[in-house]
């Protein structure tokens, strides 16, 4: 099995895959999950990491009885995992951002066409795109680094982190703890983690979509 093919499995399945880290591992998962949320949401180079699916997914196995994951420990962990990783990846955007743009060495690790469309995204909604990016997968780990490189006022990026980091953190776990166990859900797990990056895409759909309305209405 290739990686790519190895990937789409693992996002296809991840709700068995966390089950047996869960199982091996015990209350280490905590770091793990740590780690990933982390570094897909802290390196600009790595948003192909599941990080919606894999919240669900959390919130599914913290739901059974005797679960050795506790809901309350997962909210605060990952969202601290959610606004740390953003933190970096803002302030990496902030040193090196400018670099980016003249070396191709540092173009070649990143997927071109997500940072730019990460770009326009960012420059029509500002602040807000903070916390609306976010939701959606691949642009949420490229708009912090476009807020450092375009030298956004810190403590105003941290208030759009802050609020993104713990509404995700919510919105994904307690999706997973309260649905996750809903025997069709169970048994169409892999369909529900397509679902959930369309779901994931909305809130971004509808605010360019309202956008785009008004500016007709304005023309």
């Amino acid at each position: 099995m290739n990686s790519l093919s190895w990937f789409i499995d693992v996002f296809l399945h991840i709700d068995q895959f966390l089950t047996q880290i869960v199982n091996q591992y015990g209350a280490w998962t905590y770091s793990i999950l740590f780690i990933v949320i982390f570094i897909e949401t802290g390196l600009v180079i790595c948003p192909f990491l599941p990080g919606d699916s894999l919240l669900f997914a959390a919130g599914a196995i913290a739901a059974h009885a005797g679960s050795e994951l506790s809901l309350a420990l997962l909210l605060f962990l990952i969202a601290i995992a959610a606004i740390l990783g953003d933190t970096l990846n803002y302030w990496l955007g902030r040193e090196i951002g400018q670099s980016f743009e003249k070396h191709n060495r540092f173009q070649r690790l990143i997927n071109q066409e997500k940072m730019v469309k990460a770009e326009h995204f960012f420059n029509k909604y500002g602040g807000f795109a903070v916390f609306l990016g976010r939701f959606a997968p691949f642009i949420r780990t490229f708009i912090p680094f476009i807020a450092g490189a375009s030298r956004m006022h810190y403590p105003f990026f941290l208030f759009y982190n802050i609020i993104g980091g713990v509404v995700w953190t919510l919105a994904g776990l307690l999706a997973g703890f309260f649905f996750g166990q809903i025997p069709f859900i169970k048994e169409h797990f892999s369909l529900m983690m397509v679902l959930i990056i369309f779901v994931s895409l909305l809130p971004m759909i509808l605010v360019m979509v309202t956008n785009r309305i008004k500016g007709k209405r304005l023309d």
